[in-house]
């Protein structure tokens, strides 16, 4: 069954300035908020600038209805910690949270915080994180586990969170280990934007950018004005892909092209250091019509990879609601 709207994330296009971050940050969370969105994405990592947790709490306070989406890695935080604020922002706020579950950040982030957990251990570990987390925030008793990485007697969270409150939880990796993950603890599963649009759907959620125009050639043309090819900026991308041992970071880096496609799939932004995801490239209706497509597929979630200019912003809006799902 189609869902009624599609839930759309904005994050904003990768930032090098922390002069600049919050007050990014700020700008489309206020836009989102005035214009139906469910949130903003909120990244985690060594090199993020303002932690995700403290961010959350500053957009919530400056917003009426955002539902921010805040990225946990359990190289971080405990389970219960996480709880607590997730519980806090439901009193301070009275609103809900979305959490992004993730495993990756760079291979010498991980060595230097002594976390030396394979690839797949890393993923049992966000399993048991998630079940814990949930028992900790639903369970009117103290909570028992004796888990692998996790284990809790007697532990309670309190005062208890109302239902309607829970956080959705999403997991964005792409290997088999984030599959099965997400399976087992029935998470929202994220991918990313294929190349064909048509073949390969198999998550509730994905994760890609858009840059809309009127008619297809504008936008063709103001994207590549915007998002220019670099030999620079590929090799910074080369460098991290390096250090990482992210499946879907090294999948779109291998053996793609940053040629705009036909069907308006690009991979330059990504290609070049300037997003984290493919972007879709077309007319408002275009763009409208491949959404209905995915909701028709199952889509019910997007994180939107967003540039954090206004008038760009009223272009993605033009977009989004000319799917008739927004």
């Amino acid at each position: 069954m189609m869902p009624a709207r599609l839930r759309v994330f904005p994050a904003i296009s990768r930032n090098r300035d922390p002069e600049k971050y919050v007050g990014e940050l700020m700008r489309v969370a206020d836009f989102a908020d005035r214009n139906g969105f469910e949130g903003i994405l909120l990244f985690e990592g060594n090199d993020v600038f303002v932690e995700p947790w403290a961010m959350a709490q500053h957009i919530l306070a400056a917003t009426t209805r955002s539902s921010p989406l805040i990225a946990v890695n359990p190289v971080y935080m405990h389970p219960f910690t996480a709880a607590k604020f997730v519980s806090s922002f439901a009193q301070l706020y009275g609103r809900k949270v979305y959490l992004n579950m993730i495993t990756g950040t760079a291979i010498s982030d991980l060595q230097g915080l002594g976390d030396e957990q394979s690839h797949a251990d890393r993923y049992v570990r966000l399993g048991e994180f998630v079940t814990l987390m949930r028992r900790l925030l639903s369970s009117p008793r103290p909570v028992n586990v004796d888990g692998r990485f996790y284990c809790a007697s007697n532990l309670q969270l309190r005062p208890r969170l109302p239902a309607e409150l829970m956080p959705e939880f999403l997991i964005a990796g792409q290997s088999d280990a984030a599959r099965r993950v997400a399976e087992e603890t029935g998470c929202i599963k994220m991918q990313m934007l294929p190349p064909d649009l048509d073949r390969g759907l198999g998550a509730s959620g994905m994760n890609f950018g858009i840059f809309a125009r009127e008619s297809r050639d504008e936008a063709r043309q103001a994207a590549k004005a915007r998002f220019r090819d670099n030999p620079d900026d590929r090799e910074l991308l080369a460098l991290t892909v390096e250090n990482s041992d992210s499946v879907w970071k090294r999948g779109l880096y291998e053996g793609q092209s940053g040629e705009l496609a036909d069907n308006g799939y690009w991979l330059l932004p990504f290609l070049t250091f300037q997003a984290d995801c493919p972007y879709l490239v077309g007319s408002y209706a275009e763009i409208g019509a491949q959404l209905k497509e995915f909701a028709a597929k199952g889509l019910t979630t997007v994180m939107l990879d967003m540039v954090a200019d206004e008038a760009e912003m009223q272009h993605v809006c033009k977009a989004l609601k000319a799917s008739g799902m927004f």
